[in-house]
């Protein structure tokens, strides 16, 4: 027997059957649950998780060493504006296909045409980038559901049909054994034995075909009501994230804004420290300049007073001698 075949996990370098490794990468059970796929908080592609705190991808972790915390682009909301007000996968598209248009699933302005090429993988529907990965991610999924359901429902039919295989060579065996058994006796008594051993054989036949159909018709329904159930639950799921997306958006800028007003209060409490401070000074120094000139006008006062008594001297004392 031929030894199967081994990959070589690209985290841990140890080597396992291929049969265990996923399609999309080569690594082991135990690496997949400690590195596991995840989407970025800034731009939301997915990438793998090195750690548990690892929660952007490397090329957002570079913008924002190089250009600082990114804000919502203007078009898709998603926080990844590092330079400007539109994120680079915007900015791209809309050099590449022209100006966002209103997309189908989340009725926002951020989905860009491009054309019959690009619409012919999601149905013909104009998406953007987050509902066309939902999308396509319902799609595989429905896709997976199907084969799944098919591939039990085949090996349904395959072990029925098994089990009617090996019934029907006993029954025929002990018929043939019956009619044997029985030839020796009148040919009319044999006649009659397998015309009656021949009918109630028929008649299980008969009843058992409708049986079958109709259990057929209900398992293909019920696959069919299955996989519709599927779609439009994850379609709903989707539709919640995309919700949920928005409105931590909405947290988000309701965050600076409230952060915005908070930095325009302080800056007008420090404003009006300051012309509080001038205001008192101005009055210190307005008080004093009064009282200088209070203290001016009263010595002022007094040098007048000694003039008037000394004139008054001077004329009484010219009065006296003049006889």
């Amino acid at each position: 027997m031929a030894a199967s075949a081994l990959y070589a996990c690209t985290k841990c370098t140890q080597r396992y059957p291929f049969e265990s490794s996923p399609r999309a990468q080569q690594l082991c059970k135990e690496c997949r649950i400690a590195h596991p796929i995840v989407k970025c908080t800034y731009c939301r592609s997915e990438f793998q998780q090195e750690s548990k705190t690892n929660t952007i991808c490397k090329k957002c972790a570079q913008n924002v060493k190089q250009f600082g915390t990114p804000k919502p682009c203007q078009y898709c909301n998603i926080i990844a504006a590092f330079i400007g007000t539109k994120c680079q996968r915007c900015t791209n598209s809309e050099k590449k296909y022209g100006p966002p248009q209103t997309c189908e699933q989340c009725k926002q302005q951020c989905a860009f045409d491009r054309k019959e090429e690009g619409r012919r993988k999601v149905d013909g529907k104009l998406l953007c980038w987050l509902c066309t990965l939902s999308y396509k991610r319902v799609l595989q999924k429905t896709k997976e559901q199907r084969k799944s359901l098919g591939s039990s429902h085949s090996n349904s039919s395959s072990s029925s049909l098994t089990e009617k295989d090996q019934h029907h060579p006993k029954h025929h065996h002990h018929h043939h054994h019956h009619h044997h058994r029985h030839s020796s006796s009148h040919h009319n008594h044999k006649s009659s034995a397998a015309i009656q051993n021949e009918t109630p054989k028929k008649k299980p036949k008969l009843e058992s075909k409708p049986s079958n159909g109709d259990s057929s018709s209900i398992n293909q329904s019920a696959d069919s009501g299955g996989t519709d159930n599927f779609v439009l639950i994850s379609q709903l799921k989707e539709e919640v994230m995309s919700l949920k997306r928005l409105l931590q958006q909405r947290d988000q800028t309701i965050l600076e804004k409230d952060k915005k007003l908070t930095e325009l209060k302080a800056d007008f409490q420090y404003q009006e420290s300051n012309l509080r401070t001038k205001m008192n000074s101005m009055e210190k120094a307005h008080k004093e300049t009064v009282e200088q000139l209070q203290a001016k006008n009263r010595e002022l006062l007094k040098q007048v007073a000694a003039l008037s008594k000394g004139k008054k001297f001077d004329k009484s004392g010219s009065i006296l001698t003049s006889p």
